[in-house]
C-alpha cells in the first residue's frame, strides 16, 4: 500500500503542487470531520485550481509589462464633465466585453486628461481576468520593430505584438513615426484587425493623424481599421496631473 510520501512524490511529478503541499492538512481534516473520499478529493482539486489560477494571473501581469497597478477607484470622475458624461462607457470597458468581441478602443484627449491612467486600469482588469495583455508606448513598439527589421527578426517581433488578446498602445501622436515606422504600425494594426483587441491613447483627433504617420493615406488606412468596430472616448478638460501637483 502506498504511503503518504509516495503519493506526494507522484503528485509533484504530475505538477499538482497545491495538492501535494496540502495533502497532510486535507487528510487530517477529512479524518476529523468524517469527510467522504469524494469531498476530500474535491477540496484537494479546488486548491490545485486556485494555485493554477493565481499562477496564471502572475504570468499575465509579468507578460503585460505594466509598470504599476492602478484602480478605477483612483479616477476622479468629477474632474471634468467629459468624465461624468462617459462614466458608464468607461466602466463598461472595464467589463472587457470589447475584448471578448474583438473590438478596439481609442482614448483621445490632451495631455494629462487621464487617457493613460484609464488604459492602465483596463489593462490591469484584463490581466486579472486571465487575458493576455501587452502594454507599450507607440514609439517603444516602433523602435523595437525597426531594430528587429535591421537584424532580420521582424516576423518574430511582429508576432510578439500580434499575439496578445489586448494590445495597449499608449502615447500615439507625440512624435512622428516616419515612413518606416508608419508602415510597421500599419502591419501590426492590420494583422490584429477583427482578430484581437487594440487600445490606443492619443492626444490627436483623427484629422491630425497625418502628422504622426508618413502620409494621410497610411493614416486613413490605420484609422479605418481601428474605427470599424471600436469604442471611442474623448476626454476633455485641463491636465489632472497639473491640478494634483499644484
Amino acid at each position: 500500500m502506498a504511503d503518504i510520501d509516495e503519493i506526494k512524490a507522484k503528485l509533484n511529478k504530475l505538477q499538482l503542487k497545491a495538492m501535494a503541499g496540502s495533502l497532510d492538512t486535507i487528510l487530517s481534516q477529512a479524518q476529523q470531520q468524517n469527510l467522504s473520499i469524494l469531498t476530500t478529493l474535491n477540496r484537494l482539486a479546488d486548491l490545485e485550481i486556485e494555485r493554477r489560477w493565481q499562477a496564471s494571473l502572475k504570468l499575465r501581469w509579468e507578460q503585460s509589462k505594466l509598470a504599476e497597478k492602478v484602480s478605477i477607484d483612483q479616477f476622479d470622475f468629477d474632474h471634468h464633465k467629459s468624465r461624468k458624461e462617459q462614466k458608464n462607457r468607461i466602466l463598461h470597458l472595464l467589463d472587457l466585453e470589447f475584448v471578448r468581441e474583438r473590438m478596439d478602443a481609442i482614448l483621445i484627449g490632451n495631455p494629462g486628461t487621464g487617457k493613460s491612467f484609464l488604459a492602465n486600469c483596463i489593462a490591469g482588469a484584463a490581466c486579472n481576468a486571465n487575458v493576455k495583455v501587452l502594454f507599450t508606448t507607440a514609439m517603444d513598439m516602433i523602435n523595437h520593430l525597426i531594430a528587429a527589421e535591421a537584424d532580420h527578426s521582424l516576423l518574430k517581433k511582429l508576432q510578439h505584438y500580434q499575439a496578445p488578446d489586448l494590445l495597449v498602445c499608449d502615447e500615439l501622436g507625440y512624435l512622428s513615426l516616419g515612413q518606416q515606422g508608419s508602415h510597421l504600425f500599419f502591419q501590426v494594426i492590420s494583422a490584429r484587425h477583427q482578430k484581437k483587441s487594440t487600445m490606443l491613447t492619443t492626444n490627436l483627433p483623427f484629422a491630425d493623424w497625418g502628422r504622426v504617420f508618413d502620409s494621410t493615406t497610411v493614416a486613413t488606412a490605420i484609422a479605418d481599421r481601428l474605427v470599424f468596430r471600436s469604442e471611442i472616448l474623448i476626454l476633455g478638460g485641463s491636465s489632472y496631473k497639473r491640478k494634483t501637483t499644484n
